[in-house]
C-alpha cells in the first residue's frame, strides 16, 4: 500500500481516535465550499451510457466562457485536479524542478517519484506555483513562472478570479490547473480541469485514457460553470464567512497568518492542543508537521457556527 501523505480530510482517523458517527463531526480540516452548487436534474444516458463527445465539448465550451480561457490555449476536463498533477511530471525530460514552500505536497510528491530533483531556486527545468498557496493564500505572478515546464495550480482561485493568472495558458510549456470540488463544494465529483499548452495537454489526454470524467460529472459541470449569478454570490457569502471566522479566532488569541475565502490559516502555541481541543468537540482541524504553530480551518456550514464557538468557549 502506497503512505498516504499529509492531507486534510482524514476524517475516518478522527473518528478512531475521538469516537462519534461522521454526522456529529464537523470537517474544517479541508478547503471545501460547505454550501455545495445544487445538482440540477441529471440525465438517465448520463449513467447508463459512455460519455459522449458532445457533453464533453459542452463541458469545455462553458469552461472556457467562465474562465476567460485563451483561444488558442486547450482544456482538458479530468478527474480532479490530483489526476493531472500524477501524470504532469512525465510530459518533459526528469529535470530540477522549482516548487516554492511549503505547499500542497502532492506536487513535489509526483515529481519526486518521476525521477525529478525538488529545488528552491535557480537553475530548473520547471516551475510548480500554487496560486493562490495553500495553505497561506500567498499570490504568484507570471514573472515567478519559470522554466520550460510551468504548472500553475489554481485549484483555490475561483474566489478571486481577478488574480488569476489564466492570461499566462497560451504560453508554450504552461499548464493551469483548475479544481471544481472546492469553489463549488462538489469534492466527490471528482472533476477538475487542465488547460494550456495544447501538445502537452495532447499527451496528458493520451495517458488518461477515454472517458476520464464520467458522464453525470459533465452534466453537473456544465451547469455549474454556466451559473455566473450563483459564482458571484458565492463569493460574497465565503468572504462574509472568512471575515467571521477570522474575528472568533481572534477573540480567542490567534494570530491570522493568511489564506484564502475557503480557508484560513492561524498561528497559535500549539497547534496539536488547539486541535485535540476542537476534536473533543468532534470538529477537525488541518495541522502541519513543519510548523508546530499553525492551524488551519476551513469554513463551517450555517448550522455548524454555534458548535465551534461552543468549541472555542
Amino acid at each position: 500500500m502506497q503512505n498516504l501523505r499529509d492531507h486534510g480530510g482524514n476524517l475516518d482517523a478522527a473518528m478512531a481516535r475521538f469516537g462519534g458517527s461522521r454526522s456529529s463531526w464537523l470537517d474544517l480540516s479541508t478547503g471545501i465550499n460547505p454550501q455545495a452548487y445544487p445538482l440540477p436534474a441529471i440525465s438517465d444516458v448520463a449513467w447508463t451510457a459512455l460519455p459522449d463527445v458532445a457533453a464533453r465539448d459542452a463541458l469545455i465550451k462553458a469552461a472556457r466562457r467562465f474562465w476567460s480561457v485563451p483561444e488558442s490555449a486547450a482544456v482538458l476536463p479530468v478527474a480532479g485536479a490530483s489526476a493531472a498533477i500524477a501524470h504532469i511530471p512525465l510530459l518533459a525530460a526528469k529535470g530540477r524542478v522549482a516548487i516554492p514552500g511549503p505547499t500542497y505536497n502532492e506536487h513535489a510528491a509526483s515529481f519526486a517519484m518521476a525521477g525529478w530533483d525538488i529545488v528552491d531556486g535557480l537553475p530548473h527545468d520547471a516551475s510548480v506555483h500554487v496560486h493562490p498557496n495553500n495553505p497561506d493564500g500567498r499570490l504568484w505572478t507570471a514573472d515567478d513562472c519559470a522554466g520550460a515546464l510551468r504548472v500553475i495550480d489554481e485549484s483555490f482561485c475561483d474566489i478571486a478570479p481577478d488574480v488569476s493568472l489564466m492570461a499566462q495558458a497560451d504560453k508554450a510549456g504552461t499548464l493551469i490547473l483548475k479544481s471544481f470540488g472546492k469553489f463549488w463544494g462538489l469534492a466527490g465529483l471528482r472533476l477538475g480541469f487542465a488547460i494550456g499548452d495544447a501538445a502537452l495537454l495532447d499527451r496528458l489526454s493520451a495517458m488518461l485514457g477515454p472517458w476520464a470524467v464520467a458522464g453525470p460529472a459533465l452534466e453537473i459541470g456544465t451547469a455549474a460553470l454556466g451559473d455566473i449569478a450563483w459564482a458571484a454570490d458565492t463569493r460574497t457569502r465565503l468572504a462574509h464567512d472568512a471575515t467571521r471566522l477570522d474575528t472568533l479566532m481572534q477573540s480567542r488569541g490567534a494570530e491570522i497568518v493568511g489564506g484564502t475565502p475557503l480557508f484560513r490559516l492561524y498561528d497559535v502555541k500549539n497547534a496539536s492542543a488547539w486541535q485535540d481541543q476542537l476534536a473533543h468537540h468532534h470538529i477537525w482541524s488541518r495541522v502541519f508537521p513543519y510548523n508546530p504553530r499553525w492551524i488551519r480551518l476551513g469554513l463551517p456550514p450555517a448550522n455548524g457556527w454555534a458548535q465551534l464557538e461552543t468549541a472555542l468557549a
